[in-house]
């Protein structure tokens, strides 16, 4: 425990049970995928409720780079413009800024190899540190020129050649579902498609590839999947579509969650009935752990007394394979739980915006809990007492980091030294964690 830190947000303590109900924008996921399918479609598409956020923006201007007309115009959502989105085409020499999201630096040099041009990638520091040696692989197996210096990582250029044979190629996405997808937005314009095979023992985050064929088949594409570990997608046009983006179910992690700390009952509103989402296993997650969790319109959790009035959640092992950016959220749970929690299968994470695994353990250790990783799992041991003065809890530049940190804030005093980490997928996580709260 130590003093303030500087500049820090400190998160706000829960005096009684909560009773809100929340309204998120729209999913990252979702609109990242439309909106380089948006680009790459015959015609103009409009996204309804997409996200604005840094990720989102990165995204657009990287669109807009290649040449891609990306125009706001309003919406009915609570959380910004719509956008429309009318294809085109750019050439010359193009430097793009993919900052820290891994799905602008996976998704977009795929669109900068069916160009004309040659495009210059980098993004912020950490992002040098990301795995990118599958995408710059796969490039130049189809055909694609890349220049990297022998890094396998940022920043590196791809020249474009107006276009690729596509075929058949076979990689190993053991470290990233995002490596799979990114071919897969692309395919369609590709001369012969594409199937692409996944030769690792494991593949994380699965239900982000199912993610990326439904969108693809949204819009009149073939795709499919063609075994356990292969995907099919048939040549031929990306139909323009208005698409009408999910609110962020992964996002919601920390809200639900809420319920579980502070007691009493949150609920997230606008809940799909059907998603391919990954955040659509929070709600058995936490009925594993013990919560009441109702869904229908809204995904509801009630925590009962909740951790703040003595409370204690179900421990044990979980397999979070599929759900590893669910992780951080679940894994601090496991300091208010009856017994040690550990989440196995997460050993991708330390490939995300930061290690997580690393900087959970260091946050928690910080603050007098038990934890130990290992390559693919973190164990989380029940906190006995409650710690003294103010923890300094490390975002680490990763939004999945700061919220789990502000989730402990509700309980113990803790002083988050850069909440604006949320901005990536959720700039408005602040104010909307304040407002639950109160």
């Amino acid at each position: 425990m130590d003093a303030p830190l500087s500049n820090a947000w400190s998160a706000p303590r829960a005096t009684t049970a909560l009773d809100a109900q929340i309204d998120l924008p729209g999913s990252k996921s979702l609109t990242n995928r439309e909106l380089v399918l948006a680009a790459l479609a015959d015609g103009p598409s409009r996204l309804l409720r997409p996200l604005h956020s840094r990720d989102a923006q990165l995204m657009v201007e990287g669109l807009r780079a290649l040449g891609s007309m990306i125009e706001p115009v309003a919406g009915d959502g609570a959380y910004g413009s719509d956008l429309i989105i009318t294809p085109g085409a750019a050439g010359g020499s193009i430097s793009i800024d993919v900052g820290l999201a891994g799905t602008a630096m996976r998704f977009l040099p795929f669109v900068a190899a069916l160009s004309s041009a040659t495009v210059h990638f980098d993004g912020d520091p950490h992002a040098r540190m990301r795995p990118m040696r599958e995408t710059i692989e796969s490039l130049r197996a189809l055909g694609a020129i890349v220049e990297d210096e022998g890094r396998d990582a940022l920043p590196f250029s791809v020249q474009g050649s107006g276009g690729l044979i596509g075929g058949s190629l076979t990689i190993d996405a053991s470290r990233s579902s995002q490596f799979v997808s990114a071919l897969l937005l692309a395919a369609p314009r590709f001369e012969r498609g594409l199937t692409i095979t996944h030769s690792g023992d494991r593949l994380p985050s699965l239900p982000h590839i199912e993610m990326t064929l439904e969108a693809l088949r949204h819009r009149g594409v073939d795709a499919s999947a063609i075994g356990d570990m292969s995907w099919r997608v048939e040549p031929g046009p990306i139909g323009a579509r208005d698409t009408r983006i999910e609110p962020d179910l992964s996002n919601a992690a920390p809200f639900l969650a809420a319920a579980l700390v502070a007691g009493g009952d949150v609920s997230v509103r606008h809940w799909p009935e059907k998603t391919t989402q990954v955040g659509a296993l929070l709600p058995d997650l936490l009925r594993g752990l013990g919560a009441d969790v109702h869904v229908d319109s809204s995904c509801s959790v009630s925590g009962g007394a909740g951790a703040l009035g003595g409370r204690r959640f179900r421990g044990g092992a979980i397999e979070m394979g599929h759900a590893g950016e669910l992780s951080p959220t679940i894994a601090v749970l496991g300091m208010i739980c009856d017994a040690p929690l550990t989440i196995t299968g997460i050993g991708h994470t330390r490939g995300h915006e930061t290690d997580r695994l690393e900087a959970i353990r260091a946050n928690l250790t910080r603050m007098g809990a038990r934890c130990e990783v290992t390559d693919d799992a973190i164990t989380v041991y029940p906190m006995e007492r409650l710690p003294s003065g103010r923890a300094e809890w490390e975002a680490f530049a990763d939004h999945r980091i700061a919220t789990s940190g502000a989730l402990l804030g509700l309980l113990w005093d803790v002083e988050v030294d850069d909440i604006d980490a949320t901005s990536k997928t959720i700039p408005e996580f602040a104010e909307l964690w304040g407002a639950m709260v109160r």
